[in-house]
């Protein structure tokens, strides 16, 4: 496909993705007091809502990775925007407990067929083993979802209120990313297309042997591997987001430097994905996740021997690692396993990560009640098993590694 088709394509689908998640995973962070507050109910009762939400999303993540494989991911992710608009507007009719866990459960619903697992398959169905390059650039985009989000989230509240701001992203779904992604490219036709820049290499298979590209059969130990990868990855990413300016703040860190470095996690990761796209292309996707893995722990040492000073560099080193880390959810499936049947597979391997997002605020928090900041060293020994476990993988898989 050419170039200009495949800038279109990141350009419409990395749009569509920053209104997913900034219409969803980035909206109780600004309505759940308000939410709280209209309802009658605790603000741990709304990000309980989310949390099922959450789960709902990791269940139904295979099936709709399959309908990705068989058909493409244009009618998934058009289906999921319709999805999403239903959940958004049964949310802004809520009228009490159960009614909010039905409208988050339904936003789950569309979660499960309209974030960056489905994205990433369809990326992969349309342009196969040739897909890391698109698959940086989404993220790319959709990296400022929180930025955008957020602020609107905020200016719509005050303005509107929190139920009316719901009605605005359930009809930005309808009128912007229902036409985006009906307007993605229909399904290709698999091939084997020439070696780039940005490609993934799969090597041939030995004489009498099914190449790793074609075979639908993935090594026990390699997808446990990286389904643990996945789900502690997800785990610190959602903890940080949820904790990171009390955690600091128990460091000794002041509160307006804790904010201050929490703004840098987002500008972080953007310039980790431009450091992936840029000088790690043409690397194989395994050497930039175990760069990555290694930074937030690195982060948490210089932050422990230095203190407050390098509250700035633990937030820099957090964000960058997370960015990247980000994209080899996409890439590390399709770089060992072949992009045969990836997109069930990637809605299996991530059905722990969900999990595992969804449990983190709460169990995060536990460690942090009991021990203080000493909790940055449970974040930081997560981070070193992420390594730990590339490692192995890496000797699993290293016959593919170019």
């Amino acid at each position: 496909m050419p170039s200009t088709h495949r800038t279109r394509t990141v350009l419409t689908l990395g749009t569509a993705q920053t209104l997913a998640w900034g219409s969803t995973y980035y909206l109780p962070a600004i309505l759940a007091a308000p939410m709280a507050r209209d309802l009658g109910v605790s603000v741990a009762t709304v990000f309980a809502a989310f949390s099922v939400g959450l789960v709902i999303s990791a269940f139904l993540g295979p099936r709709a990775g399959r309908a990705i494989d068989a058909s493409g991911g244009r009618r998934v992710l058009a289906l999921s925007n319709i999805v999403f608009a239903m959940g958004l507007a049964g949310l802004g009719c809520a009228g009490g407990r159960w009614s909010l866990f039905a409208a988050w459960m339904l936003i789950g619903m569309g979660m499960a067929g309209g974030l960056y697992e489905a994205a990433f398959a369809t990326l992969v169905r349309l342009y196969g083993r040739d897909s890391r390059n698109v698959i940086t650039g989404i993220t790319l985009i959709a990296g400022f979802a929180s930025t955008v989000g957020w602020p609107l989230s905020t200016v719509l509240e005050h303005w509107i209120g929190w139920r009316d701001t719901c009605f605005v992203w359930a009809g930005l779904h309808l009128l912007l990313g229902l036409p985006l992604n009906l307007s993605l490219p229909g399904r290709q036709p698999e091939r084997a297309p020439q070696a780039s820049p940005g490609s993934i290499a799969v090597p041939a298979a030995a004489p009498g042997h099914v190449a790793a590209v074609d075979a639908p059969a993935v090594p026990l130990r390699s997808a446990v591997l990286l389904s643990l990868v996945f789900a502690l990855t997800w785990f610190i990413s959602t903890a940080m987001a949820a904790h990171l300016p009390t955690l600091l703040a128990a460091t000794g860190v002041s509160l307006s430097m804790a904010v201050t470095a929490g703004a840098l996690i987002g500008p972080a990761q953007v310039a980790g994905r431009l450091l992936e796209f840029g000088v790690l292309r043409r690397a194989h996707p395994l050497l930039s996740a175990r760069i990555a893995s290694v930074m937030h722990p690195l982060g948490a040492v210089a932050l422990a021997v230095w203190g407050a000073p390098a509250a700035m560099l633990f937030a820099v080193l957090h964000g960058a690692g997370n960015g990247v880390l980000t994209i080899a959810k996409g890439t590390l499936p399709l770089a060992l396993f072949g992009p045969q049947g990836y997109g069930e597979r990637q809605g299996l391997l991530m059905v722990p990560a969900r999990l595992a997002q969804a449990l983190a605020p709460w169990l995060f928090g536990l460690c942090m009640e009991r021990l203080g900041p000493g909790a940055l060293w449970v974040s930081a020994a997560l981070g070193a098993l992420v390594f730990g476990a590339l490692a192995l993988l890496q000797q699993t898989e290293g016959a593919q590694a170019p």
